[in-house]
């Protein structure tokens, strides 16, 4: 069949990796009328910007209840007596959750009404999330239970709302959305730190800070309900929905895996996860023990702990987040106007030039905490580089029918092989005794 052909469930992606959008929107030219009384996606261009506001405010409310806990890993492990192999579980147990779960959703994103999943899924996470603040320290694997319980919220959401983008905007413009969207990923990560930090010391108990982001979750199922609307799935892109043939999961599946693009995007982002999936859980901790292992601090032998570095390390990754998403998409912009293989090339360049900045602050940790944070600070930039890119790439090499199911098996594949086993990992290995002196001072 030809690329022409909507309804080809054989060509579902584009050889060339180009877009394969309609140049304009439905409605342009003789029906411009049409297309000034209602746009395509069903959307007005006025609220579509907001909803796009309230998804990144929603991406970021999940990645600061992520990290949260990172902020506050010292406490946690002080507070129920347990060491790195187990305290690294919390960050596995949620990510395997998360993972397992995608699918689920990616399915039912793709043939439901998407608002109503998303603001159910992130009603159970908000109320799951408190729950996790109040186990008693002789009920730690009630602790991992709950942490495990807000992947269901976060799987439901992390698969839907950039497909809901997708519906919205097309070519530079949808670029422009997804890169403010993946900015709440490092500020997110970076704010869980610092009000992870900050809350344990203002109330003297990491109990508070666990609590801080179930209020702002409630919040943000009230702006999805009334603000957000849901879009016509592939009408921007002049392929609607009903023009689309629909398959079967399993034929859903079988496509993806025959696009050599979005499969090789998927294992790339895979790298990315590992890195950042133990870099995330370990580095303030990391940093908290190098400066104990040199004498700048004492051990943490009672709670609350000094959490300087969570806040430090949170406003590293904010800043570092922002430059990357944001120089990531202009790089691929400009380079897109001398070769289409502009996108990957972008991330492949990121992954390059993190790896020997995160090596170097690792070497230099004993030496110059100060060196160590600059290197930190460098490898984040070019990490974050990926973000917003690859989540471009995902949408533009497959059709609107299949993206919800794309983002799902996505997050599977990158958390299965990435972040899902490293943080346990690093944490198994550095119980070891005898293995990392600095880790275990």
């Amino acid at each position: 069949m030809s690329l022409a052909d909507p309804t080809s469930d054989t060509t579902p992606f584009f050889s060339d990796d180009s877009e394969a959008e309609g140049s304009e929107e439905p409605g342009a030219g003789p029906s411009h009328h049409r297309e000034v009384e209602e746009p395509a996606s069903g959307v007005s261009s006025m609220r579509s910007v907001f909803t796009v506001i309230v998804l990144c405010f929603i991406n970021l409310l999940n990645y600061m209840d992520r990290f949260t806990v990172a902020g506050v890993l010292p406490d946690i492990e002080q507070y129920f007596g347990i060491n790195d192999g187990k305290s690294g579980l919390l960050q596995t147990v949620f990510i395997c959750s998360y993972m397992f779960l995608a699918p689920v959703f990616g399915y039912l994103g793709d043939r439901y009404n998407r608002k109503v999943i998303m603001s159910v899924g992130i009603g159970f996470w908000s109320v799951v999330t408190l729950a996790s603040s109040y186990m008693p320290r002789e009920y730690f694997w009630l602790l991992l239970l709950t942490r495990g319980l807000v992947g269901v919220g976060e799987a439901s959401y992390s698969t839907i709302a950039p497909t809901i983008i997708a519906d919205l905007y097309v070519k530079e413009r949808r670029t422009q959305m997804l890169s403010v969207f993946y900015f709440a990923i490092p500020v997110g990560s970076g704010l869980g730190y610092i009000v992870g930090s900050k809350v344990d010391d203002m109330a003297g108990d990491w109990h508070w800070a666990l609590r801080v982001t179930p209020a702002l979750g409630l919040v943000a199922v009230v702006l999805l309900l009334f603000v957000v609307k849901e879009p016509k799935r592939g009408a921007i892109e002049a392929r609607p929905e009903h023009t689309l043939q629909r398959t079967s999961w399993l034929g859903d599946m079988k496509a993806l895996c025959r696009n050599p693009s979005f499969v090789l995007s998927t294992f790339g982002f895979t790298a990315v996860a590992f890195v950042t999936g133990s870099l995330a859980l370990w580095a303030p901790a990391f940093l908290f023990r190098a400066a104990v292992f040199t004498g700048e601090r004492p051990p943490c032998v009672k709670g609350p702990c000094d959490t300087s570095d969570s806040l430090y390390f949170g406003i590293i990754t904010v800043v570092s987040g922002i430059l990357g998403v944001a120089s990531g998409a202009e790089v691929s912009r400009r380079l897109r106007l001398r070769t289409p293989k502009a996108d990957p090339l972008v991330c492949a360049l990121g992954l390059l030039l993190s790896a020997p900045f995160l090596y170097l602050a690792i070497v230099f940790a004993q030496a110059s905490p100060t060196a160590t944070y600059v290197f930190i600070f460098l490898g984040e930039t070019f990490l974050s580089m990926n973000w917003a890119i690859v989540a471009d790439i995902l949408l533009y090499v497959v059709v609107p029918t299949r993206r919800a199911t794309a983002e799902a098996f996505q997050i599977v594949l990158s958390h299965l092989l990435g972040d899902a086993g490293s943080p346990y990992l690093i944490g198994l290995v550095s119980s070891i005794p005898g293995f990392t002196p600095l880790l275990l001072q």
